[in-house]
């Protein structure tokens, strides 16, 4: 073979291998923002089941704690923060979440007041679904930040980062709770 002819073939192969790492890199990109997007949908379908059965939750601790009016006003108005809040993002769901959170405890504070409540087949039932529900959006959170942490990770990484940014991927934001200190110390309910 002349030289033209061999310039001309490692020409033609170095622009195939470019073309195959620019196919693997985006459809790699494409795989991971998908999953990324399933996990979030995910955390979204647990978020809506958990906030149907709260609602029900509330019902039933009325019938024995009627005067209790604040706390099933604020879990109402907590519950449907985080609903909206799915509509923006990771961060500000996190936030609702939080909150959510703190007056979910109340509501229970308050049922562990009443003995013949705790002893209600029916609160009984929606107690163990909600701790169901709680496990499964734990499980979405994990699998959420486990796509983010590999999208983040291949956007960053070199040469991935220079074919992302002209492609337009981009890092996602975590699912993280914001005040660890808020979730960890107990409620406190005055009577």
């Amino acid at each position: 073979m002349d030289p033209i002819t061999i310039a001309l073939l490692a020409i033609v192969a170095v622009v195939v291998l470019i073309g195959v790492f620019f196919w693997a890199t985006y459809n790699g990109l494409v795989k991971l923002n998908i999953r990324v997007d399933e996990a979030w949908s995910d955390i979204t379908v647990q978020l809506k089941r958990r906030a149907d059965l709260i609602p029900n939750l509330i019902e039933t601790v009325k019938g024995y704690a009627a005067h209790e009016k604040q706390v099933f006003e604020d879990v109402t108005k907590a519950r449907t923060a985080v609903l909206d809040a799915t509509q923006h993002g990771p961060a500000a769901t996190a936030k609702a979440e939080n909150q959510f959170e703190s007056t979910l405890k109340s509501l229970f504070a308050v049922a562990e007041a009443y003995p013949q409540l705790r002893a209600s087949e029916n609160f009984q039932q929606l107690q163990a679904e909600l701790v169901d529900t709680e496990d499964k959006i734990q499980a979405s959170r994990r699998f959420y930040n486990g796509g983010v942490r590999d999208l983040n990770t291949k956007v960053k990484m070199f040469p991935n980062n220079l074919i992302a940014g002209m492609l337009g991927f981009k890092e996602r934001e975590f699912f993280e709770v914001e005040d660890m200190a808020s979730i960890e110390k107990p409620v406190e309910v005055k009577f």
